[in-house]
């Protein structure tokens, strides 16, 4: 059989209609119609090719990203997009751009910290691009501590302004998307110092370069920060280093959203409470969860399309070789991730309703669940972007030799998504920041006071604590019942272990830094937890076709029961399951892998992922690798001669013999 013929035979064997899939994935039917639309217009249109981006020199690619988006932007003015359908575009065009950051960081924190009238001044020139932003925080010196910022924006209360200084070379912003190059002004976060005092770090709105000619203003030393890893990759973005030399803004300028700084200098804290930034946190995290999902997914969809293409060993009688994707060890690293990819869309599903929800209530005053929130968001940032990058990894080491080459998608992919791992917060420190909200939580058990939402699993941690999981059997493994408990425990387990651990020092903090590793994975345990619930939740949704929810319903048991596998010690070791319950863990594990086989392409299919979109050879919708693989050689530009540059002077003389060997 041709390769060419692969996945029609292997979407013959779909248990499920792949349409209603694809709705479930999308969300709905409207996001459905509305993804596949654009993504249709994106990949019709030969300015957005992307197969050219790993030979192209730095500058050639930095042109090449503003070309794409002037273009994006024309074909948005021209086809009257919503603010849903640009937001799919930008998606669709897949490239790293200065845009990304003015539409995703810059814009929100204004409308997040802006007052009434900073907005109206603005966002309109903003939403127009008639001027571009970035989100200028992160420092030389310091990245995840944000107190620890050391930008100066000191009043002058002769002048009515503020100072914007970088005193030491340290505070130099370094790493913002799209400041290097592109942006003129900049939301900078600095130290706010009036009448001597250093009141921490507030945000400002500051003008970079000239609206005329682009030139950098007085004062402003601005540039990027050089090549990074990957070929085409990151490389697209002008992450940008920026130094203030006393540059003078306007009292107005500061984000007064939350405090202010009346003309005399005083210090002044508005009515709006200051827990409302976390809005814009809020939704940068629950952004990166999606993003996470879809990264995941493209990696998976590669790897599963090649993984039913090629054949290795297994022939008998001069027959056909057998697929990778039917080897139990192929299985048993790629079907996981399969699952992780379906189970990291429905919780950023509901991270997406967790937003609208603290938005409403912030809005009401009610800050009641923002810690829980707060912890939330950081958590499921942390886990699923470092499952996420290890998984392209993987993806890439599951596509064998050929997954190394850059025409497999797969190195680019990961070079982009990886920096996921550090933005927005490193991932340790986000697991930190949830282990203290557990530890509070765990204090205050005695107290009366029930836990809620993702935590009220807790209010039954001594319950938990001293039964085990009711399994006799590998198939008491498929009940929701079970496996929530066994999650509920083993999170419950490890947290209140910790705490007690943490009550033998005397000094909390000292304490909390010797425990730290043990306090990361009490973080993990109980963010796998919501993951693992929020799948289960989706399951009792109405979720159409019978097949379509039995093939979630097998997903949903493959994602938690190699979790089970994968930290085996955790679940023994907090006493909610024993060996032998392990073990039939492992067992049940291996009968749904091949309950996932005959449905593997059909699941990845559901992605609904264009081969412009996914721009990997290996996971062509077709299946025809090998010839596309072998023609794509012949385009890179060292063929485009028979005789290498450089023969002449340097190989030739070898060949002949006309360098002399120096005499030892």
């Amino acid at each position: 059989m041709e390769a060419l013929d692969y996945h029609a035979e292997e979407r013959r064997k779909a248990e499920f209609d792949v349409e209603e899939m694809k709705v479930v994935w999308a969300g709905s039917p409207h996001e459905y119609e509305m993804s596949d639309r654009v993504a249709r217009v994106v990949a019709s249109d030969p300015v957005f090719r992307k197969d050219n981006r790993t030979m192209l020199s730095r500058k050639d690619l930095f042109k090449d990203t503003l070309r794409k988006v002037a273009h994006a932007w024309k074909r948005i003015i021209e086809l009257h997009l919503s603010e849903e359908e640009v937001n799919k575009l930008w998606f669709y065009v897949d490239q790293p751009a200065y845009a990304d950051l003015h539409f995703g960081m810059f814009i929100p924190a204004i409308k997040g910290q802006g007052t009434d009238e900073q907005q109206e001044k603005w966002l309109p020139m903003a939403y127009k691009m008639q001027i571009i932003g970035c989100y200028a925080q992160t420092e030389l010196g310091h990245g995840s501590n944000v107190q620890g910022l050391e930008t100066t924006a000191t009043f002058d209360p002769q002048t009515d302004e503020f100072v914007i200084h970088s005193p030491t070379l340290t505070s130099s912003k370094w790493w913002p998307g799209g400041l290097g190059k592109a942006s003129t002004h900049a939301v900078v976060y600095a130290r706010l110092i009036t009448d001597g005092q250093d009141l921490g770090v507030h945000g400002f709105i500051v003008q970079l370069r000239s609206l005329d000619d682009h030139s950098p203003l007085p004062g402003i030393t601005v540039g990027d920060i050089g090549m990074k890893f990957g070929s085409g990759a990151y490389n697209s973005m002008d992450n940008g280093v920026l130094r203030f030399d006393h540059v003078r803004i306007p009292r107005n300028q500061m984000l007064m959203s939350v405090a202010q700084v009346t003309r005399e200098g005083k210090y002044i804290q508005s009515d709006v409470p200051r827990q409302l930034v976390y809005g814009t946190m809020v939704f940068i995290r629950q952004k990166i969860v999606s993003d996470a999902s879809c990264a995941l997914s493209r990696a998976v969809c590669i790897a599963t399309r090649y993984s039913a293409v090629r054949r290795q060993f297994g022939s008998q009688n001069s027959g056909p070789e057998t697929q990778v994707i039917n080897y139990k060890t192929q299985q048993s690293r790629l079907f996981p991730l399969l699952a992780s990819a379906y189970a990291f869309r429905f919780v950023g599903e509901w991270l997406k309703w967790l937003y609208t929800d603290v938005t409403q209530r912030l809005q009401a005053n009610d800050f009641s669940t923002l810690p829980e929130v707060h912890a939330c968001t950081a958590g499921l940032k942390s886990i699923t972007s470092s499952a996420t990058a290890d998984a392209i990894e993987e993806c890439r080491k599951l596509c064998g030799g050929h997954g190394y080459l850059s025409s497999s998608g797969l190195p680019e992919l990961f070079a982009v998504y990886v920096p996921a791992c550090t933005y927005e917060g490193d991932n340790f420190v986000m697991l930190l920041q949830v282990a203290r909200f557990l530890m509070k939580t765990v204090s205050q058990l005695g107290s009366g006071k029930k836990p809620v939402g993702t935590t009220a699993y807790m209010g039954r941690a001594e319950h938990l604590m001293q039964c085990c999981c009711e399994v006799e059997s590998a198939e008491d493994w498929l009940k929701p019942s079970v496996i929530l408990e066994a999650f509920e425990a083993r999170a419950a387990g490890m947290s209140v272990t910790c705490a007690k651990n943490l009550s033998k020092f005397s000094n909390p903090e000292e304490g909390f830094a010797e425990l730290s590793a043990d306090l990361v994975e009490a973080a993990v345990a109980h963010c796998q937890l919501i993951v693992v619930s929020k799948f289960i939740e989706k399951l009792q949704q109405d979720i159409p076709g019978k097949g379509v929810k039995r093939q979630l319903e097998i997903l949903c048991n493959v994602y938690a029961l190699y979790l089970v596998h994968k930290h085996l010690g955790d679940f023994i070791s907090t006493g909610c399951i024993t060996p032998k319950q392990g073990a039939q863990a492992n067992e049940q594990l291996r009968l749904l892998y091949s309950q996932v086989r005959p449905n593997a392409i059909a699941l990845v299919d559901a992605f609904n992922y264009t081969d412009h979109y996914l721009s990997s050879i290996l996971g062509r919708y077709d299946g025809n690798v090998y010839q596309k693989l072998y023609d794509e050689a012949w385009k890179d530009p060292l063929n485009d001669t028979d005789v290498p540059d450089g023969y002449h002077e340097y190989i030739r003389p070898i060949l002949k013999q006309h360098i002399l060997t120096a005499r030892l």
